[in-house]
C-alpha cells in the first residue's frame, strides 16, 4: 500500500512568558517559521499600554487617569503594567520620555549649532526650535496636552523627570541669554531671562488647540510659526538689550561714575 504523504512538521512553538510577582501572567505561543522573524508579543503589549496611557493622560492628566482605565483601553491584564513598567509612575515616566524625545528631536534642537551663530541668529534659531512642535500633529498633540497638564499641576514624576532631562535646553537658553548681558552678570539674572524666553514660546505650544478656537481663531501653519518666531525674537532682543543697558548703568552708579546721557 502506498504511503500517504505527510506535511513537514513545524518547529516547536516557543513561549513568551510574562512574570509578575512570581506568577505567570500569561503565555503566548509563537511559531517560528523558516526565514520569518519571531514575533514579540511582549513588545506589542508594551506598545499597546503606552498608546492607551498617552491618550488617557492627555485627556485626564496623571491624577485623573486610573490603572484600570489604562488596561481596559489597552485590552491587557492589569498585572502587565507592573511587569513592564513597575506601576503607574513607571509607565508615566516612559510616556514623558517619549514625549520629550518627540518634541525635542522633531524640533531639530541643536545646542552646538547655536554657538556657531551670531547672538541674534542664535536667538532666532532657538525660538524657532521651541515653536516647531506647533506644526506637529497626531501623537504629538497628545504629548503637548500632557505637558499642559503638568504646567498647571506638576506631578512628582514630572519634576523628577525634568530635573534630569531638561538640562540641555536650559543650559543652552542660559548661555544664549548671557551673550546679551554684560560680563559678570549674576547667574540668577541669566537664568530668569532664559525662563522668560522659553515661557514666551511654551505658552503657544501648550495652548495650540485653544488659540485655534474662538475668540482667537489663529490659523497655526508654517507661515504663522515663522511670523511668531520673528515677533518673539524681536521682543526678546529688545528686552535683553534694555536689561543689559540697565545693568551697565547700575554698575556705573554703584562705582560712583556719572551716567552718560545721550544728546
Amino acid at each position: 500500500m502506498a504511503k500517504l504523504w505527510q506535511p513537514p512538521a513545524l518547529p516547536a512553538p516557543q513561549e513568551d512568558l510574562h512574570f509578575s510577582t512570581g506568577r505567570i501572567m500569561h503565555s503566548v505561543q509563537t511559531i517560528v517559521l523558516p526565514g520569518k522573524p519571531m514575533t514579540r508579543p511582549a513588545e506589542y503589549t508594551r506598545h499597546a499600554i503606552i498608546k492607551a496611557a498617552v491618550a488617557l493622560f492627555a485627556e485626564k492628566g496623571f491624577e485623573g487617569t486610573g490603572v484600570r482605565a489604562i488596561v481596559a483601553k489597552a485590552g491587557v491584564n492589569q498585572a502587565a503594567i507592573n511587569y513592564h513598567f513597575k506601576g503607574k509612575d513607571g509607565l508615566y515616566l516612559e510616556v514623558l520620555k517619549a514625549a520629550f524625545e518627540k518634541l525635542t528631536d522633531h524640533a531639530g534642537f541643536d545646542a552646538e549649532r547655536l554657538t556657531s551663530l551670531s547672538r541674534e541668529e542664535a536667538l532666532r534659531s532657538f525660538v524657532d526650535q521651541q515653536l516647531r512642535p506647533l506644526l506637529l500633529r497626531d501623537e504629538t498633540s497628545r504629548y503637548i496636552r500632557i505637558f499642559a497638564w503638568e504646567s498647571a499641576h506638576p506631578t512628582k514624576v514630572f519634576r523628577e523627570f525634568m530635573a534630569t532631562n531638561s538640562s540641555s535646553y536650559l543650559t543652552a537658553a542660559v548661555d544664549l541669554v548671557r551673550r546679551f548681558l554684560p560680563p559678570g552678570t549674576q547667574k540668577r539674572i541669566a537664568l530668569c531671562g532664559a525662563i522668560c524666553l522659553m515661557g514666551q514660546c511654551s505658552i503657544f505650544v501648550r495652548n495650540r488647540e485653544l488659540f485655534a478656537e474662538e475668540p482667537f481663531s489663529i490659523t497655526i501653519d508654517a507661515a504663522f510659526v515663522d511670523e511668531l518666531s520673528d515677533l518673539i525674537t524681536r521682543l526678546a532682543i529688545g528686552g535683553l538689550l534694555h536689561a543689559s543697558a540697565a545693568a551697565s548703568s547700575g554698575a556705573e552708579v554703584r562705582a560712583g561714575q556719572p551716567l552718560s546721557v545721550a544728546g
